[in-house]
């Protein structure tokens, strides 16, 4: 991998596991990849991790279909669950595919990166 590549990522990596929007399973692949970096197992953990955080992005229209659910109210609280709702509408708007939450962002300029990655 492009030494500029591995360090944009291992920043992005490093950001993403201090963002409480970050889920365990991602928090885990993103501590599996950065202690692979420069070992053997680098190339296998940097398919998991991609693999993880395609997993765990999550699109819009799933986040405003949650956030207008029932599910959504009680996770979120009713007030809470309709804000996130208009500004997820309000995003996918303007073209937004994914959450713009901080871990969501940080997962999808990573994986802009993940044919540079996997090269």
């Amino acid at each position: 991998m492009d030494q500029n590549v591995l360090h944009e990522v291992t920043e992005k990596t490093k950001a993403l596991l201090e963002e409480p929007t970050c889920c365990a399973t991602a928090k885990e692949a993103a501590q599996r990849w950065l202690a692979a970096i420069g070992t053997a197992a680098e190339k296998q953990e940097t398919a998991r991790y991609i693999a993880e955080l395609e997993a765990d992005i999550m699109p819009i229209d799933q986040l405003i279909g949650f956030a207008t659910s029932e599910k959504g109210a009680a996770y979120f609280g009713a007030e809470t669950a309709a804000g996130i709702a208009a500004h997820a509408q309000e995003i996918k708007a303007a073209g937004a595919v994914y959450c713009d939450c901080p871990a969501c962002a940080l997962v999808e300029q990573i994986l802009q990166k993940k044919e540079q990655m996997l090269g």
